[in-house]
């Protein structure tokens, strides 16, 4: 087994701190803001509070049981069957059944799916594949792979977003969703009457509302964690569990792995940490985070300008484009990038917004703490790489890992944090292994 490291999130609070002043209290309505939506399909802080996944994993990585409560695995990992949790509805009252679960997987997951097939088996969901599937009760803890309610049992679309969450919608009006307790839910219920989440709105004007009590957990963006703590706002801060990287296409005049290799050696990672990412987390060239396997530091981080000149040669590219899927400190490190490159002699322009192609593109991939075969298959995974991982020594996952990024298509930079800014009301909010909040364990300080 590969080593594993406990990781306990940091509570970070350079104000007067109310944890643990009054036990936890049923009622009321917790307000969040968040600067994007709400169902992305990768951090969407709604999508954990109205749908489960089969499997979930504690503060360690391990896997536990969630929606289905027992399964194992046969054909050398080439079929696997989940029974489900007995007695789980939705929050329309249906039942949650093996056909059900096998038709939103199926809808979920179009393509490139970590399985060759799933259906149902009675009361089984039954996933088969060609290749080896060693990682898939892990996987399936993913917020890709959460169960919702797709066709009802009349066979219809439903009306509006259904799971068997802690919480259900019942409304979206001027930017707010409204969600509420579900009374019936199998985890129990949540100890929130109500949720409200306003979506698309700015960092700056979530801390202003914060401070004059009109909301109360917010977004802490890594490059304003100094920022916050000056301000003496409770923040909760994540280990690093976002991976900042640049993908490289390996088309065109980039198809030659010494250009790519170039541009991998220009990037100056330690600018991008210290100037815009104001030391936030670490600086990386691993796919897998330090803590999690040990052995990152054998990756070399520092800018080698005159390996990307040896490796460059005499070659042209044409016009490279640099794209980001983000803003903010996002753009400015995208920024900062295209400087790196033009010094290493390649012409780049920034992609405008919204472009479906470009040969750079800069983003971040989440980090599961999962153990790390697992976890490095699924970060694989995001950035294209479909094939099955069966590293089961650390040793085989260091070679696995170096033959990735030997292909110079990815090029890691920064571990990242999440963090999050509570109000004075919030009792027993916790950061999930993912860094998002666990907005359902959350509850109110009751009123005076």
């Amino acid at each position: 087994m590969l080593r594993r490291f406990a990781i306990s999130f940091l509570l970070v609070s350079v104000g007067i701190c109310a944890w643990g002043r009054t036990r936890s209290h049923y009622g009321g309505t917790l307000r969040v803001e968040i600067a994007g939506d709400p169902w992305e399909r990768q951090d969407g802080i709604a999508r954990r509070l109205v749908y489960d996944s089969l499997t979930e994993l504690d503060s360690s990585g391990a896997v536990h049981p969630a929606l289905a409560l027992t399964w194992d695995s046969d054909n050398n990992n080439h079929r696997w069957q989940f029974r489900l949790r007995p007695g789980v509805h939705f929050h329309d009252g249906t039942s949650l059944t093996s056909a059900a679960v096998a038709v939103s997987l199926t809808g979920s997951c179009t393509a490139d799916c970590p399985w060759g097939a799933v259906k149902a088996v009675g009361q089984l969901v039954v996933f088969t594949s060609d290749s080896p599937m060693p990682n898939l009760p892990a996987l399936l803890a993913g917020d890709q792979f959460l169960i919702a309610q797709t066709t009802t049992p009349d066979g219809e679309t439903p009306a509006g977003r259904i799971g068997t969450g802690p919480f259900q919608m019942t409304g979206f009006s001027n930017g707010v969703l409204t969600l509420t307790a579900n009374e019936n839910c199998w985890q129990g219920r949540p100890f929130a009457d109500a949720m409200e989440i306003r979506v698309r709105r700015p960092v700056r004007e979530q801390w202003l509302d914060l401070s004059v009590g009109r909301t109360d957990v917010v977004e802490v963006p890594a490059e304003l964690l100094r920022q916050a703590q000056q301000q003496r706002m409770t923040v909760l801060i994540s280990p690093p569990v976002r991976l900042l990287v640049m993908q490289v296409t390996d088309m065109g005049a980039l198809a030659n792995v010494k250009l790519r290799g170039a541009i991998a050696a220009a990037v100056d990672r330690s600018a991008i940490y210290s100037v815009i990412f104001q030391k936030q987390g670490q600086v990386t060239a691993s796919l897998l985070p330090q803590r999690m396997t040990g052995y990152s530091f054998l990756f070399p981080t520092d800018r080698d300008l005159n390996k990307a000149h040896e490796l460059r040669g005499g070659l042209t590219t044409g016009t490279l484009t640099l794209a980001t899927e983000g803003d903010g400190a996002m753009q400015l490190a995208a920024q900062r990038i295209g400087l790196n490159l033009r010094e290493a002699g390649f012409n780049v322009q920034m992609a405008s917004p919204g472009a479906q192609r470009a040969d750079l593109v800069l983003r971040e991939i989440r980090v599961a703490e999962i153990e790390p075969s697992a976890a490095l298959e699924q970060i694989l995974r995001s950035v294209g790489d479909f094939t099955p991982m069966t590293a089961t020594t650390a040793q085989e996952l260091l070679k696995a890992e170096q033959n990735a990024l030997d292909q110079k298509t990815v090029v890691p930079l920064l571990d990242l944090p999440r963090a999050y800014a509570t109000g004075a009301r919030v009792r027993d909010l916790r950061l999930r292994t993912d860094g998002m909040p666990d907005l359902a364990d959350a509850s109110l300080e009751a009123a005076q």
